[in-house]
């Protein structure tokens, strides 16, 4: 089971790193085919292109929250699922309720099988 996290963050931390990489590639080559073309500005490197990013989040997205996404979650988060799931069953039977979980579980793994037997 300690293999299994393991190579899930390795995975996350390639993903996101491959991420970044790709972002900034993509922000050098589209600013090296328009800026010097439209406006005669520079060429950057790749290293600048991080640099635009990253003021481009700040400027823009800030940091707000503590998260690179901003304050605003709307949509997401615990308080969201869980209003979701009663409006969801607020009419169901108790046996349409646990029909509905077992097949939720079941396509969820066991995972939500043991958080959802702990948030009842």
């Amino acid at each position: 089971m300690r293999n299994y996290w393991a190579i899930k963050i390795l995975k996350g931390i390639v993903f996101v790193t491959l991420g970044i990489l790709l972002f900034g590639y993509i922000t050098m080559h589209l600013w090296n085919w328009l800026v010097p073309a439209l406006f005669s500005g520079p060429v950057i490197t790749m290293s600048q292109a991080f640099g635009i990013l990253i003021l481009s989040k700040i400027l823009f997205g800030g940091f707000k929250g503590g998260r690179w996404g901003g304050g605003c979650h709307c949509g997401s988060g615990r308080g969201y699922w869980r209003d979701k799931w009663e409006m969801k069953t607020a009419n169901m039977s108790p046996e349409e309720k646990e029909k509905f979980r077992q097949g939720f579980y079941g396509k969820c793994g066991e995972y939500w099988e043991k958080k959802g037997t702990d948030n009842e």
